[in-house]
């Protein structure tokens, strides 16, 4: 090569690390200035192209002050902070804002004290801090600086990185003195195969080759960079880990531009050395060509190996360029993997000598072939290629490998050359390239005696190697990991496993995640669901994806369990976004986008998922997986364990699984770096996934469920449940048909303990599991305890007449504890051959949520064949089974066969008195007692005998000797008494239990979590070893019991055996330790302990606060109705008013936000206090925390009862107690008034039910009640006002006139001379127009209340009380109305005397005042009057009707519509009445009001008499009727204006059909609902069955359809059911719809099907009963 040439094409080289960069602005000029860049000419010659010799170089400069890692220090204020804003703790936080950014320290504190640390403010926007009371010129600035920091943290070294750059690069300076200074022209293999190296490539590798393979020196990011970069220094990329040598299954990626070690010369032989290479692109060669370029360079390199003795590595793909991209991943673009293969196995005779062909194939591995991802971590379509050499002394011994090359002459003919490669520093070097052969021979002859060395040094490093395998201990360290200490790895730990992306060939090795309880997975993998962990994980488990801002909601905690099903299904969150997702927002993002965009969201989320309020920190570990290595200080996976590590407080709780020892030192310096903290006692990298993943599997506890469960199918048949399909039944455990059948745990060595334990829970108190049942069916076990009314129950579910209905309801009532549960699971166990058996077990479910699962579990594994096999569903104490029946019947399917049993609910429910609730329910039902028969009394002690046999201390099962014994008080209170004598009550022990007692007694259900427990007892357990509770609590934990709960996540919790036991104890703790039910409370509420995030908080809290506001009401089981919760009833009758008042304030300070405890305080100071200025304070702050119908009630009442009081204590009335008797009134009344307008926004549960288990919906109706109660209180009042001595009737009748609005004050007549008089008649005046509207507005309340009786029922049954109870209160009312507006005969006839002409107009309002005193005088009343009026009756009022539509001089429309509903009532009750108006003549009176009215008025009415008149029929008459066209309008007009004034009640009530349709014509065709009434009453006395069923059971049930004289009645119309809709056809384009009356008689499917059914009429619009589909009649 020209000499000169070779000497331009060097130029000068610059070596530069990354101090030499920008440093921080806030820093010291001296430290600025130190960082200079190392600037040093390296010149060659022609004949030495040698590197010059560092000794020549300056000394690096001085770092030491650099900033990194360490602490830095400001020069102005001496403030030391961590340089990653991420890491700073709120005490740092603090002095940085008033130290640097001069912030008011008054301002700086309140930050502090909402826990303001730098991984919150580095996410936090102006908003944020707005919302934390910072104002915003202090907030711009803060964001401002923070983005400027973080701005200048992201181009920071660590200075322990420059500290041991420097160290290391100065032993590499005198490493380099060993260099021979002169260097060969040698070549490197080429398409000649004798192309020189270039002098700068050359020389960048040699300084490559002097700074070794070295984590270190990886660290220190060494950059030589050329004088025209200098300027604008650009951050170094970490160096990446390489693929484990001679590992061809390896599971490793490369990522876009991440650097590989520099290429270094032979060491120790065994250490592989490695070369980098680009082969052309297919836009620059041939296929052809690129594959023989691949093959010569990896055959050259194979033979520099083998001839050299060491082992090494190609790689294509890899930028060989100098300075900056030098080891940069690049990535082949390949179409055919397969080809590089075939061309390098059949090119191996091309390029070696035929005899040592099968030796080079032996040391030559094949292509392994890498993906490279992009730097987002998706894949991409570019590969690394490496092929490795292992030259094996074995196989390569003394011979030298000649490589065949084949040479383009200058007559482009190809012929071959024999070369002979060696490694020569980072090169490989042909030592035939020289053109002088003498030469040649002599670097032969010299490498022939240089190859007797290398292969007594070969053979001595693999002798070496092979004795360097240390034991390795890291199985057993990660089976402790695993358990923490046990033997097992216990279902009750829940996983959160952090991962990047897997290689395809380690999927398989994932599989443990399946079989342990994953309860989310941190995925950093944006393809994971496309092929991927999480695409793996799915084929056999439920795993939901989500994003980390999902966590970040305003939710309550309750809320976002159930949202997003948290422990009930895994929740797989992309923490970088998903491939295949449209969004932008969730896209892949790199690293650096990541960290500003992403990691706010993450660190909320961890905070989130690893809260003690989520899961107990000794339930929870979190895995980190790491298939690659991580690198860099920004990497997302670092910052994610930095959270976790900060929100647990340490590593304790996680475990590390790195791919191979590499990727666990590059960790383990990093968490040294961020966290101070040595992490290798929590990490596994000496083992393969493959061991990780059976061992972790082997830890497993044994399974208690068969590992293939059946479910029973028609025709005797079964179907498998599969593991992913039972997942998806979150709400419910399914019982199958082979439960407990062949399971792991009955060959296991521990099956006898875990019987005995399965055996003690149930008897000490705990709920009965499947397991008893088997057992208890095993040979030498006596059968499970079968009580009086199981055979009464069984039958009830399995009736040999079978069911009319598909979806049947059945109750079972019972007190609590008396084993009503169990005997319904018992039933449910015997049936499970014959049934689909499922018990809920989340009370917290919706219906919607719960109908859709039992719909699923009835079809599942059926297709399109016909029957299924019916679900028998277990609810406990549920809410609305009504509700839930509904939502049943609306989520069935199509493919059910009709008029089959789908599903049979069974609902045990809770009660004081069963026997009452079981003759009061129309419902089929059976009840137990807290009281055994002489029969069931024999069969506990026989099982007692039995328990002996196999317990040490069977007489402790406290809860089986309650019931042993009879539930005997006598026998409770001994074991309470004795348990309790040596009990402290002051001591944590005594604490716990005064708790525990308080609670169980007063809330059914309540309980506190274990690790609460724990926490009040002073239990400090690490992971490892742990001291019980039932240690810390001997010898009182005979009376408590640990069970798991799942509503609110899976966690332990205790509570009392037995409620008659917690009730005693709290007994023992008044009589004995003189510890009142007052104190005990407010120690509830002061202790800080239950309110800090734990497991279950929030259902702890829910229960303290319903201990104090919940009441008892009789029509939901309880003994009798409270006006306060039975708490503080006792604490009231027992420590007075003080201790109540006490009690409430201090809970109010605690529950600061609660609306509902100073709305429950108001109405004590009210009802029982009597001080109403304290009740309206509490009750107007009720109302400032939450406004709804209930609390603007509770302010009204609050007016009426002081309204009450001031009247009762005017005596003798002034002026001025008037004045305040009618202010108060009025505030009273508008109080009310805004109650009714706030209940039709309001959700339909009392706040005080609200924590309540059993919540039935209800309309709140108590501001209507009220405003009537203070009117007719006012009415009373004023009626007796002393305004004249004589108190006459003359003075009554003026004082009417005047509220009637006929007179005004003025006109009232009165002694002037009389001042106390004139005082009253000048207070009547300032209020006139308050008193005039009293009469009106009451006429408005009594219609409200007739339409919402009568035009609606309510969806519950439980409601009908209540309804009841309002009727006869509002009846009271009404009879007082009436008697005060009452016109006497005298008023009568002055009247007529003033105004002769106004006779007819009295006359008529005399008819009506009739009317409205037999509540016949509107719509509603009318029919009401279908049931409530005799003949005799009814005839009266329809003369009055007819009077007032005959005689009135101008007839509005409800005159006019109310007249003729009062033909039609009058023809249903009396058809040959003589007076009746014809039936055309009523449809044309009607047909006139129609077309003056049109289709969008509010008359609801008139609409709905338009359906009973007008429906479609052959009759001629009505054909012509022009309204007739438009029919199917004005039936839509009632929909819609019975919506807009109804909708706010439909939650609650539903619309009631009064009138069906007959087969008759006419009038005759309106069939009343009473007539059908009094055929079923007439058809059940004389059934002959003896069975005798209430009318609202034969509704319900659906048998009054079935009754002969009913189908004989009314008349089947045929329609079309389509997309779940019913419609009937008469013909042309009169198509009406129809809504059915259950919804769960309508197949859904879209499936267009003929159909029949009744027609009923109700003020919503026409109604299907009893439909049947055609095709099945």
């Amino acid at each position: 090569m020209d000499p000169e040439r070779k000497q331009s094409s060097s130029p000068s080289l610059s070596m530069m690390t990354d101090q030499s960069k920008d440093d921080f602005v806030n820093f010291a000029v001296d430290e600025r200035n130190s960082q200079s860049s190392v600037v040093d000419e390296i010149n060659t010659s022609p004949t030495d192209p040698s590197l010059r010799s560092y000794r020549s170089r300056s000394p690096p400069p001085d770092f030491s002050n650099a900033i990194g890692g360490l602490p830095t220090k400001t020069v102005d204020h001496n403030l030391t902070l961590p340089p990653l804003i991420e890491d700073w703790t709120k005490d740092q936080v603090k002095d940085w804002l008033v130290i640097k950014l001069r912030v008011p320290k008054e301002l700086a504190q309140k930050l502090y004290d909402q826990e303001l640390t730098g991984a919150y403010l580095a996410s936090y926007e102006k908003e944020d801090l707005l919302e934390l009371g910072v104002p915003p010129a202090p907030a711009i600035h803060i964001l401002r600086q923070v983005k400027k920091f973080k701005k200048q943290s992201e181009t920071f070294v660590p200075a322990t990185q420059a500290a041991e750059s420097e160290l290391n690069f100065r032993d590499n300076v005198e490493m380099s003195r060993k260099l021979d200074e002169s260097a060969e022209n040698e070549t490197v293999s080429s398409d000649s195969g004798i192309q020189n190296l270039s002098s700068s490539v050359w020389m960048l590798q040699m300084t490559r080759d002097v700074i070794r393979v070295d984590p270190t020196i990886a660290e220190s990011q060494i950059d030589i960079q050329t004088p025209d970069n200098l300027e604008a220094p650009q951050r170094q990329r970490p160096v990446c880990q390489i693929r484990p040598f001679d590992k061809s299954n390896s599971s490793v990626f490369y990522m876009e531009n991440d650097i590989l070690p520099p290429m270094a010369g032979p060491s120790n032989l065994i250490d592989p050395v490695h070369e980098y290479h680009l082969l052309p692109n297919v836009n620059e060669a041939s296929e052809r060509e690129i594959l023989y370029e691949f093959n010569r360079e990896v055959f050259s390199f194979a033979a520099s190996c083998m001839n050299s003795r060491t082992n090494g590595t190609i790689h294509f793909g890899v930028n060989v360029q100098q300075a900056q991209q030098h080891g940069q991943v690049v990535g082949q673009t390949i179409t055919s993997l397969n080809k590089y293969n075939e061309a390098f196995e059949s090119s191996l005779g091309d390029f070696f000598e035929e005899k040592y062909v099968n030796v080079a194939r032996l040391c030559i591995r094949p292509p392994n072939f890498i993906q490279v991802l992009h730097e987002n971590g998706t894949a991409s379509d570019k590969w690394v290629i490496e092929v490795d050499v292992v030259p094996v002394i074995s196989q390569t011994q003394n011979y030298l490998f000649y490589t065949k090359l084949g040479i383009t002459s200058t007559e482009e003919k190809e012929c071959k050359t024999f070369c002979l490669f060696v490694r020569e520093g980072p090169r490989s070097v042909n030592i035939f390239a020289d053109t002088n052969p003498r030469v040649g021979q002599e670097k032969l002859k010299d490498l022939t005696e240089k190859v007797k060395n290398l292969v007594s040094a070969r053979k001595a490093a693999e002798e070496n190697k092979e004795r360097c395998f240390p034991q390795s201990y890291q199985g057993q360290r990660l089976k402790q990991l695993m358990t923490r200490g046990r033997h097992v790895l216990e279902s009750s730990l829940q996983v959160i496993v952090v991962t990047d992306k897997c290689h395809p060939d380690q999927l398989e090795h994932m599989d443990f995640l399946k079989e342990i309880s994953l309860f989310a997975v941190l995925e950093f993998d944006p393809e994971s669901d496309l092929n991927g962990t999480c695409h793996f994980y799915r084929k056999d488990h439920i795993a939901n994806l989500h994003y980390p801002q999902m966590f970040n909601t305003q939710d309550c905690l309750p809320t976002l369990l159930g949202k997003l099903n948290l422990f009930k299904q895994t929740s797989w969150i992309f923490c970088n976004g998903r491939l295949n997702e449209e969004s932008e927002e969730d896209m892949p993002l790199i690293s650096s986008e990541w960290l500003k965009r992403r990691s706010g969201d993450i660190s909320k989320m961890i905070g989130f998922l690893c809260s003690p309020d989520v899961i107990s920190k000794d339930r929870l570990l979190v895995i980190l997986v790491l298939h690659s290595a991580v690198t860099d200080l920004s990497h997302p996976i670092l910052e994610t364990f930095c959270a976790i590590y900060r929100t647990l407080e340490g590593a304790d709780n996680m475990l590390c699984i790195c791919r191979d020892s590499g990727v666990f030192n590059d960790w383990k310096k990093l968490i040294e770096l961020r966290c101070k903290e040595d992490i290798s006692s929590k990490c596994i990298y000496e083992l393969s996934l493959n061991e990780i993943s059976s061992t972790i599997k082997q830890l497993k506890e044994p399974q208690t469920q068969s590992s293939q469960r059946y479910l029973p199918s028609t025709g005797s048949s079964l179907v498998l449940l599969t593991k992913k399909a039972e997942e998806l039944f979150t709400d419910l455990d399914i019982l199958s048909k082979n439960e407990c059948e062949n399971t792991e745990i009955e060959k296991s060595d521990s099956f006898d303990e875990f019987n005995k334990k399965i055996e003690e829970d149930f008897y000490r108190g705990g709920q009965v599991r499947w397991w008893n049942f088997h057992l208890s069916e095993q040979r030498g076990s006596l059968p499970f305890i079968k009580r009086d009314k199981y055979n009464e129950l069984y039958d009830l579910i399995t009736p040999v007449e079978g069911y009319t209905s598909s979806c049947v309801m059945i109750n079972l009532f019972h007190p609590p504890g008396c084993g009503g549960t169990t005997l319904a699971m018992h039933v449910l166990w015997n049936l499970r051959r014959k049934f689909r058996c499922a018990v809920v077990k989340n009370n917290r479910a919706t219906n919607n949520d719960i109908a859709a699962q039992v719909i699923n579990l009835l079809t599942y594994g059926k297709q399109d064949q016909p029957g299924y096999t019916p679900v028998l569903l277990l609810v406990d104490n549920w809410e609305d089974v009504e509700d839930l029946k509904q939502c049943i019947l609306h989520v069935a399917g199509e493919r059910r066969q009709q008029n089959a049993l789908m599903v049979l609910i069974l609902n045990c429910e809770r009660t004081q008195f069963p026997d009452e609730s079981s003759r009061s329910s129309y419902v089929p039902n059976i009840f137990i007692t807290n009281k055994l028969s002489t029969k069931e009394q024999g069969l506990f002690s026989e099982k007692l005998q039995q328990l002996k046999t196999y317990h040490e201390k069977p007489e402790t099962f406290y809860a089986f000797m309650i019931m042993t014994n009879n539930f005997s008080e006598a026998y409770i209170t001994n074991i309470v008494s004795n348990s309790l004598k040596a009990l402290d009550a002051t001591s944590r022990q005594g604490r716990l239990l005064s708790f525990l007692a308080l609670l169980n007694t007063f809330v059914n259900g309540s309980y506190m979590s274990l690790s609460l427990c724990e926490e009040l007892l002073g239990i400090r357990n690490s992971l490892w070893k742990r001291e019980t509770i039932d240690d810390s609590m001997t010898p009182y934990s005979t009376l408590l019991i640990t069970f798991s709960v799942e509503e609110q996540g899976f966690y332990q919790a205790v509570r009392f055996l037995h409620p008659m036991i917690a009730s005693n104890c709290l007994q023992i703790f008044e009589q004995r330790h003189q510890l009142s039910l007052a104190e005990v409370t407010i120690d509830i509420l002061h202790s800080d302990k239950l309110y800090k995030s734990c497991m279950g908080k929030d259902f702890l809290v829910q229960n303290i606060q319903s201990m104090l506001i919940s009441r008892h009401r009789k029509e939901q089981g309880d003994d009798k109705d409270t006006q306060f919760s039975p708490l503080i009833e006792k604490i009231h009758n027992k420590e007075g008013a003080e201790k109540v008042e006490e009690l409430f304030e201090k809970a109010i300070g605690r529950f600061d936000r609660s609306a509902t405890l100073p709305q429950a305080l108001a109405r004590y100071f009210c009802l029982r206090e009597k001080d109403f200025q304290a009740a309206l304070k509490w009750a107007l702050d009720a109302r400032g925390k939450n406004s709804n119908s209930y609390i603007a009630d509770t302010v009204g009442q609050v007016y009426k009862s002081q309204l009450k009081k001031k009247i009762e204590d005017s005596e003798p009335l002034t002026a001025e107690a008037l004045n305040e008797c009618l202010i108060l009134g009025s505030k009273a009344a508008k109080a009310f008034q805004e109650s009714q307008e706030l209940a039709k926004k309001d959700e339909t549960i009392d706040p005080f039910d609200l924590h309540n288990r059993k919540r039935t919906k209800s309309y709140n109706t108590s501001g209507y009640v009220g405003e009537t109660e203070v009117m007719m209180i006012l009415l009373d009042f004023i009626k007796e006002l002393p305004l004249s001595q004589s108190r006459d009737r003359y003075q009554t009748d003026i004082l009417l006139q005047i509220l009637k609005g006929h007179h005004t004050i003025r006109d009232f007549h009165f002694d002037h001379s009389n001042a106390a008089t004139a005082q009253f008649v000048d207070v009547l005046e300032c209020h006139e127009r308050f008193l005039i509207s009293l009469k009106p507005r009451l006429k408005e309340i009594f219609s409200f209340f007739e339409n919402y009786f009568t035009y609606l029922r309510p969806r519950s049954q439980e409601r009908v009380t209540a309804d009841d109870r309002n009727k006869k209160k509002l009846s009271e009312h009404f009879k007082q109305y009436l008697k005060i507006f009452s016109s006497s005969e005298q008023e009568k006839a002055s009247e007529k005397a003033r105004n002769p002409n106004l006779s007819l107009l009295q006359d008529i309002q005399d008819q009506r005042f009739y009317l409205e005193t037999k509540r016949a005088d509107s719509f509603a009343g009318l029919l009401q009057c279908l049931s409530d009026k005799n003949v005799t009756e009814m005839e009266r009022i329809f003369k009055k009707w007819k009077f007032i539509f005959e005689k009135s001089p101008k007839r509005s429309v409800s005159d006019t519509v109310n007249f003729i509903l009062a033909n039609i009532v009058m023809h249903s009750i009396k058809p040959s009445s003589k007076e009746l108006k014809k039936y055309e003549e009523l449809v044309d009176l009607l047909n006139e009001e129609l077309q003056k009215e049109g289709t969008r008025s509010n008359s609801t009415e008139m609409y709905y008499l338009s359906m009973l008149l007008m429906w479609p029929t052959k009759d001629r008459k009505l054909e012509s009727l022009s309204t007739y066209k438009d029919i199917a309008t004005y039936f839509r007009s009632a929909k819609k204006s019975f919506h807009r004034r109804f909708s706010h009640m439909f939650p609650v009530r539903t619309a009631v059909a009064h009138f069906f349709l007959g087969k008759s014509s006419r009038l005759n065709r309106i069939v009343s609902k009473v007539v059908l009434d009094q055929i079923l009453r007439e058809e059940s006395c004389s059934d002959q069955s003896g069975q005798s069923c209430t009318l609202n059971h034969l509704w319900q049930s659906g048998a009054a359809w079935n009754e002969p004289q009913v189908k004989k009645e009314l008349l089947r119309v045929k329609g079309i059911s389509e997309n779940g809709e019913i419609s009937v056809n008469y013909g042309g384009n009169l198509k009406i719809p129809v809504r059915p009356a259950y919804l769960g008689d309508i197949r859904s499917g879209c499936s267009r099907e003929q159909i029949s059914f009744y027609l009923g009429f109700t003020m919503e619009g026409p109604v299907a009963y009893n439909i049947k589909y055609l095709t099945a009649q």
